[in-house]
């Protein structure tokens, strides 16, 4: 495994996260303790949570991920050796069975608090925004709608105010933001240089494939500038990646064959632009998948790259992944593809 660190601190993370949102949906909780227990193996020490999982969100599921956690490091007692982190799911309409009440200071305290209880620790090392409070472009929309202004109440600084006092508690550790835009994380970033004594937010957890590189556009600057490290999800785009669902039979057990209404990746040009990447991992003797998550690793403004797998032959192929060295070749193909149709996914 390569390894790196949640920046500005001394924390060494694997360069490859185990992502957990299918279990206890498409994975039981025997499979996902199976996959933590080979992955610690590995040497993968990040493991990524929320309490929104697991996808899709479910009421009567609500939490359910954390729970397997939870019951993991109970039976195996490895809390010490994870680096963990989770999120508080914000307002939108599939999370209203969470709550209403956005990042007030009570949502976040309960939060965090139903997030230890149930993943039966003390702290949690790395504790983030599952996406902002206010209207953006955010889950697979492409642009800004101006006129889609909320009411929403810049309360960015009590937001870190309450997260600085769970620090102070020792509940969590470090804090982070996912699904965000620049101005977002810019913005909390102000905040905590302007009042020291705010928590900074160290990472950003946002998407990130050969078929959606959106990040380069303005958050990489941002990311390298400021020293905000992003936790690369979906680098696999839902497995379109792994070019399963290019055969006219789809896989019976894929995940966009059961949820089918997830389509960011499987626009017409998504898939052309699949199929070219798969035509050029084949003709270097490379998988599409591993192609795909070794790409990913050559960024210069990666943490960690938040795999996952819904069965044990994907997850060793993904781990492995770490070892695939990329020419200079197959990245001047990727880049030409990528010139010819960019970012075809939203």
């Amino acid at each position: 495994m390569k390894y790196t660190r949640l920046p500005n601190t001394n924390i060494r993370i694997s360069k490859m996260c185990l992502g957990t949102m299918t279990w206890g949906r498409q994975n039981s909780e025997a499979e996902g303790h199976e996959q933590m227990d080979y992955a610690l193996e590995q040497g993968i020490n990040f493991f990524d949570t929320a309490e929104l999982y697991p996808i899709p969100p479910k009421k009567e599921l609500y939490a359910v991920t954390e729970e397997i956690i939870g019951r993991w490091f109970k039976k195996t007692g490895n809390r010490d050796k994870v680096i963990l982190a989770s999120k508080i799911a914000g307002p939108a309409p599939f999370s209203k069975y969470i709550r209403t009440t956005g990042f007030r200071r009570d949502s976040i305290i309960t939060a965090v608090e139903g997030s230890l209880e149930r993943l039966q620790t003390d702290y949690i090392d790395l504790y983030q925004l599952h996406w902002p409070e206010r209207a953006t472009n955010f889950f697979g929309q492409r642009g800004y709608d101006s006129e889609s202004h909320d009411f929403w109440e810049d309360r960015i600084h009590q937001v870190l105010e309450t997260l600085r006092d769970l620090v102070k508690e020792g509940k969590i550790r470090h804090v982070g933001l996912s699904n965000e835009t620049p101005w977002g994380a810019m913005r909390y970033l102000e905040e905590s240089k302007v009042h020291q004594d705010l928590p900074r937010m160290l990472t950003i957890q946002n998407p990130y494939s050969l078929l959606n590189r959106l990040f380069e556009v303005g958050l990489s600057e941002v990311s390298m500038r400021e020293k905000i490290g992003l936790l690369a999800y979906s680098p696999l785009a839902f497995g379109v990646l792994s070019g399963k669902y290019l055969d006219e039979i789809k896989p019976r057990k894929g995940r966009l064959t059961l949820f089918p209404h997830y389509n960011r990746y499987s626009s017409e040009n998504s898939t052309r632009a699949t199929q070219e990447y798969a035509n050029l991992a084949k003709t270097h003797g490379l998988s599409l998948a591993q192609m795909a998550l070794a790409f990913v690793n050559t960024r210069p403004f990666l943490t960690s790259n938040i795999i996952g797998a819904t069965t044990m032959e994907q997850l060793k192929e993904n781990i492995n992944s770490i070892h695939t060295e990329l020419s200079d070749e197959v990245l001047e193909g990727i880049e030409a593809i990528h010139n010819s149709i960019p970012n075809p996914a939203p």
